[in-house]
């Protein structure tokens, strides 16, 4: 088996897949307050076409999916597209990022289809702030979906909070509080300039340093951990707390040097850097084993160490633009 490497001797064997652009939420960092135009039905990967993309990267060493969005949730067929995916040999481990609104009604299933870990989007505890920030969403079928999960025996369910500057970063200490009874791994995530002006996002990015500030006023003491799984986070758990919380820096640490993900849009495009506009077709690729590898190899050979980098040696990056998608059209 030929694995998948970068021109940095990456390792890459975990794919990001978006199933859907739709979303039954507007959140402020993610999607414009007017919504986008989501593909037409037809421009979206179907499910044969997701198990045969899935099964390609299998013999390429792929061994990781998480399944996003937009809302992945919204699919009708969400459930038999994990069950299948689960099935392809060399697929150990597949996980969805969702919003929760529909996980209380579908989290059974998706568990008895092999659903392994849940990433549930939740930037604040307050019932009018989440109607706000989401433009619409109803904390209280978020929260019910949490709890259904968590009598659910998954292998992790990590709670996303992304901190904006006015908005919520005055409930660190809320979320930390959480995880004393709660077995989940609460993830805060250093705000993107991804589909927002650079004015805008110089306002309301919020550095993580600040978590541990929070932690050392409270006197609350912490040690660093590690915990199985995908994701890009330092990890730590507070002492006396059945839980634990991560840090994210895609903007002020070392985010992208040991980034082993590659991801793919709905409607069928590669992306191995979520920042850059640079993108590959290979949807009409999907059934030929050959060029569809050519094609993502193409997309690994042209990834930059981090898109630092990318803004300085340009040369290296076909498209030389931030990406025109919104984080809903990329999945994460």
């Amino acid at each position: 088996m030929d694995k998948l490497y970068d021109q940095y001797d990456r390792l890459h064997d975990y794919v990001r897949l978006s199933i859907t652009d739709r979303c039954n939420l507007r959140c402020v960092y993610c999607m414009p307050k007017e919504g986008l135009p989501f593909f037409p039905t037809d421009e979206v990967l179907s499910q044969d076409e997701i198990v045969q993309l899935i099964e390609n990267f299998a013999e390429m060493g792929i061994s990781k999916v998480r399944i996003t969005g937009g809302e992945p949730l919204l699919r009708t067929d969400v459930v038999e597209i994990v069950r299948r995916i689960k099935a392809v040999d060399g697929i150990e481990d597949v996980s969805i990022t969702t919003n929760g609104l529909y996980l209380a009604k579908k989290a059974a299933a998706l568990k008895e289809a092999g659903l392994d870990r849940l990433n549930i989007s939740l930037d604040t505890f307050k019932a009018d702030r989440y109607k706000e920030i989401t433009r619409g969403g109803n904390i209280d079928q978020v929260l019910e979906g949490i709890s259904v999960a968590s009598k659910l025996n998954f292998k992790k369910i990590k709670l996303n909070i992304v901190l904006i500057k006015g908005q919520n970063d005055d409930e660190i200490l809320d979320f930390l509080n959480y995880t004393k009874e709660n077995n989940v791994n609460v993830r805060f995530i250093e705000f993107m300039p991804i589909g927002n002006s650079l004015k805008t996002w110089q306002k309301e990015y919020v550095g993580l340093k600040s978590v541990f500030d929070i932690c050392e006023q409270n006197n609350l003491e912490y040690e660093p951990i590690e915990l199985r799984g995908n994701g890009p986070s330092d990890n730590y758990q507070i002492k006396g707390h059945v839980g634990s919380f991560g840090l994210i820096h895609p903007i002020s640490a070392k985010f992208c040097e040991n980034c082993n993900r590659l991801r793919i849009t709905a409607d069928g495009y590669i992306k191995a850097c979520l920042y850059w506009n640079e993108e590959i077709d290979i949807r009409s690729a999907i059934p030929d084993k050959v060029e569809f590898r050519r094609k993502i190899q193409k997309a690994l050979d042209n990834k930059p160490l981090n898109h630092e980098m990318a803004m300085s040696e340009t040369d290296r990056i076909i498209d030389k633009a931030p990406t025109w998608r919104h984080m809903s059209q990329i999945g994460g």
